[in-house]
C-alpha cells in the first residue's frame, strides 16, 4: 500500500481485515498529513453526485460506514446536518434538481424547506429556499486516522513513514517490487497506489504499466478562514455546488469552531502557501447567504490541494479505481482523483479495492 492518508488507511486496513499481509509505505513523516489533514472533515451524505457513478455510490455506502466505525471506535463525530441553499430565485430550479438525484443515491429523509422554514431553524440564514439534509455531518479526522492505524495494526499490518516510493518493478514471477528512497525496497503481490497528490508520479514510475493509463491530474487549491467570532449556526450552511467545487460553505469542527471554505483557485503544482489577496470577494460570496459578516470576521487558517481529474470549466469528474481490467498488470489498483466525497467514501473504497484484489 502506497499512502497513509484517510483512503490509504481506510483500503489497507480492509486488506488486513480480509486476511493480507499489509505494509503501508507513506512520505511524510506522520500518516494522514496531506489531503486528509486539509479539508472540511465533513461527512457528506451523497446528494450532488451523478446517479451511477462511484461518487454516489461509494459516498452513500461510505457514509454508513463511516457513521458506524465512528461510533464503535469512540471517533469524535456529529451528524449535525447541512441546509443547501438558493439565494436567488434564479437558484431555486437547480436546488430542485438535487432532490431527485440525491433520492436515485439513496440519500435520506431530505427536506424542502421555504425561506421562513429555513429562518426558523437558522435564524441568521438568508435565503429563499433550502435543502435540509440531516444525514450529514462531521468527523474529527486525527481521531479517524489514528482508529483506522489501530484497527490495521491490531490486524497485523505495519505503517511505515518517511518512506517515498521511487518505483515499482513487476518481476518475472508476477511480483512487485517497490523501491524506496535511501536503498530499501519490498516485493509483494499486490500493490495499490494511493498516494493522493503524487499519485500519478508513482503510476507513471511502475514498470510495465502503459503511460496511457496515467491520467493527467489538475491541481485545486483551496483557501479556508476561521470565523473571528461565534457564529450563529448550529447546521453546516452550503451554498449551491458549482462545476469544480461544492461551494465556500460554513464547517462546524469538533470542538464547535467554524470555519468558510473552500474557493477553486488553479495551480499548477500543490503549493500550501496562503494566498490572502481574494479575501474580499471569499466574504461576498459568504454574504450572499450570511449578510451579517463583518470585514474583520475572517483571520487565515489554511490551504488543501485537491486532485482533479477534470481542469478548470470542465464537468465535475468521478473517481477513477484502475485495476487489472483496465491497465492488465495483475493485483496493482490505483486510485485516481480520490477528492471530496473521498474521507466520507474512504471506507467503501476500501470495501471496494479488497473486491477488486480477490482474485
Amino acid at each position: 500500500m502506497i499512502g497513509a492518508g484517510v483512503v490509504g488507511l481506510a483500503v489497507a486496513r480492509a486488506l488486513a481485515l480480509a486476511g493480507r499481509e499489509v505494509f503501508v509505505l507513506e512520505s511524510g513523516e506522520r500518516a494522514g498529513e496531506g489531503i486528509s489533514s486539509r479539508n472540511s472533515g465533513v461527512i457528506h451524505a451523497g446528494l450532488y453526485y451523478r446517479e451511477g457513478s462511484l461518487k454516489a455510490r461509494l459516498c452513500v455506502r461510505g457514509r454508513d460506514l463511516l457513521y458506524a466505525f465512528c461510533a464503535r471506535r469512540g471517533v469524535t463525530h456529529s451528524r449535525l446536518g447541512k441546509l443547501v441553499v438558493a439565494t436567488s430565485e434564479a437558484e431555486v430550479q437547480h436546488l430542485r434538481e438535487l432532490m431527485p438525484r440525491a433520492a436515485a443515491n439513496g440519500v435520506r429523509g431530505l427536506r424542502w424547506l421555504d425561506a421562513d422554514q429555513a429562518r426558523r431553524l437558522e435564524p441568521a440564514l438568508q435565503c429563499v429556499a433550502a435543502i435540509e439534509s440531516p444525514d450529514s455531518g462531521i468527523v474529527d479526522v486525527p481521531e479517524l486516522v489514528m482508529a483506522l492505524i489501530g484497527e490495521l495494526e491490531q490486524s497485523g499490518g505495519r505503517l511505515l513513514c518517511e518512506t517515498r516510493v521511487l518505483a515499482v518493478a513487476a518481476d518475472d514471477d508476477g511480483a512487485y517490487r517497490v523501491d524506496t528512497e535511501g536503498g530499501g525496497s519490498v516485493r509483494c503481490r499486490r500493490v495499490v497506489n494511493a498516494a493522493g497528490l503524487d499519485a500519478t508520479r508513482v503510476a507513471a514510475s511502475i514498470d510495465g504499466l502503459d503511460q496511457k493509463y496515467v491520467p493527467a491530474l489538475h491541481f485545486a487549491a483551496g483557501h479556508y478562514y476561521n470565523l473571528h467570532r461565534r457564529a450563529p449556526f448550529h447546521r453546516l450552511i452550503y451554498p449551491l455546488p458549482q462545476s469544480a467545487g461544492l461551494g465556500i460553505h460554513l464547517g462546524i469542527d469538533s470542538a464547535g469552531r467554524c470555519r468558510f471554505g473552500p474557493d477553486v483557485r488553479w495551480i499548477a503544482e500543490p503549493d500550501y502557501r496562503f494566498d490572502d489577496s481574494q479575501r474580499e470577494q471569499f466574504a461576498t460570496a459568504i454574504r450572499r447567504w450570511w449578510p451579517e459578516l463583518r470585514d474583520d470576521d475572517l483571520t487565515p487558517d489554511f490551504v488543501g490541494v485537491r486532485p482533479k481529474l477534470v481542469g478548470p470549466a470542465e464537468p465535475s469528474g468521478d473517481f477513477l479505481l484502475q485495476g487489472s481490467e483496465s491497465h492488465g498488470l495483475s493485483g496493482l489498483v490505483n486510485l485516481f482523483g480520490i477528492e471530496s466525497p473521498g474521507l466520507t467514501s474512504s471506507l467503501a473504497i476500501g470495501e471496494e479495492v479488497t473486491r477488486m484484489l480477490a482474485s
